[in-house]
């Protein structure tokens, strides 16, 4: 899921363009965010991945990018990846078999503070294995479910899943895409060696931080009464099979993927072919395919490929790189990283950030803490806003697709907010 590196090599021998032709995308980014932020105009509510639309159609109209331009700009490992995990999801929900391994996991929660540790903890450290979006599209309709039969805020549990598959995720190089991009690029001798032991104690920490701050926020919602789970019953066991196979290749890919990466195996291996070979058994097994196909969600693909457009026209102005360049701080300081990777990861997203960030810390040969600062900064920059991180736009997307609930701006930032900069601290201080 890493961007090509083709497409990177352009961009660096890329002539940036002047200030007047810049404001374009600039303005176009910040309208984005304040009708995201907003959603509603008089009676018309709009979604998100309808915002990333006009947004890219925009800038294309008004040739701030080519539509040549705008096809490579799509990130086809990341569509095909989500299309995967979309097919695994949907089967994994549309069969019964996700209610009934969740209520395996949860049903040892007998209490509201339980269930949130569950929750917090389970799916983060899930998510270093899984990858945070991964999780976010498998976690979404359990917490959902959570939410109905125990009473509960949705909005709890849908924020508890977006901090814990973004906390947990930067533990692992293979967490999320950017840590996988400053793996591979970093010059880290034995990243997964490295992550673990910078990384690991913060990030639990963190997780600590986000339950404590959740219960604050949310302490109507933490009654004393006893939690009763009740098994879901599998409603069609052909697809809960394979779907069941689907998961377990999942989970052995991926094994063999971080056994490629810390034996250093000159093996093209990426984590889209993981995704598509796993939902193979249902996409042929299953006469139900089409039917999971259709009801996959589409709006959150339709989102992705718009954002890539929308960034790439500004990461061709050349704002982002040359504020950067110009500016008197010391970037390559552990706390000039973090808080450079939280504020520019809202701006151009985490992935594009690290692609910039990284050249500039190799240049001044920096040690193996500053790219762990990267990675957790980066990581921790979609616990600010919804646009954050690509696995918080699932998470909303997917919530109103299968149901009436959503996260907005507010929501999210009014939790957010506090706990980036708690989570900013934590790290600085091990780092």
């Amino acid at each position: 899921m890493v961007l090509a590196e083709k497409k990177r090599t352009a961009v660096k021998t890329h002539k940036y363009y002047s200030i007047d032709r810049m404001n374009i995308p600039l303005i176009t980014l910040i309208i984005v965010f304040i009708l995201i932020a907003v959603r509603q105009i008089g009676d018309i509510r709009i979604r998100i991945w309808q915002v990333m639309a006009m947004g890219a159609g925009v800038v294309i109209l008004t040739g701030q990018i080519s539509p040549r331009d705008a096809v490579y700009a799509v990130n086809l490992d990341v569509i095909l990846f989500l299309f995967g995990m979309f097919v695994i999801g949907q089967a994994l929900e549309e069969s019964g078999y996700l209610a009934h391994i969740s209520y395996k996991y949860f049903k040892r929660a007998r209490s509201v503070d339980a269930l949130m540790i569950f929750i917090l903890f389970g799916f983060g450290f899930a998510s270093a294995v899984l990858m945070n979006d991964t999780l976010a599209i498998i976690g979404t309709p359990v917490v959902l479910l959570l939410a109905r039969k125990h009473k509960m805020s949705p909005k709890m549990l849908l924020l508890a899943l977006a901090f814990s598959i973004t906390i947990g995720s930067a533990v692992s190089p293979i967490g999320n895409p950017q840590n996988l991009l400053i793996a591979l690029n970093g010059k880290i001798r034995d990243p997964f060696v490295e992550f673990f032991k910078w990384l690991f104690i913060p990030t639990v920490l963190n997780l600590f931080v986000a339950y404590m701050i959740l219960r604050i926020y949310y302490k109507n919602d933490f009654h004393d009464t006893p939690l009763s789970h009740s098994q879901e019953p599998i409603r069609n066991h052909d697809l809960a099979f394979l779907s069941k196979l689907s998961l377990q290749m999942v989970l052995v890919l991926i094994a063999i993927k971080i056994i490629t990466v810390i034996f250093s195996f000159k093996i093209e291996f990426r984590l889209t072919y993981i995704a598509l070979a796993s939902a193979l058994p249902i996409l042929i097994g299953s006469p139900l395919r089409w039917k999971i196909v259709r009801k996959i969600d589409w709006s959150t693909l339709a989102f992705f490929a718009a954002m890539f457009i929308l960034m790439e026209s500004v990461w061709l102005t050349g704002f982002f790189q040359n504020l950067i360049e110009s500016s008197n701080m010391d970037v390559t300081s552990t706390f000039s990283i973090l808080s450079i990777s939280v504020i520019l990861s809202q701006f151009i997203s985490n992935v594009p950030m690290v692609a910039l960030y990284q050249p500039l810390l190799l240049h001044t040969g920096i040690t193996t803490n500053g790219f762990m600062a990267l990675a957790a900064g980066s990581t921790i920059a979609g616990n600010l806003f919804i646009l954050g991180a690509a696995s918080n736009v699932i998470i909303i997307q997917n919530a109103e697709e299968k149901s009436h609930h959503t996260l907005t701006f507010t929501d999210f930032a009014a939790i957010g907010l506090p706990l980036t900069v708690i989570n900013i601290v934590i790290y600085w201080i091990f780092l």
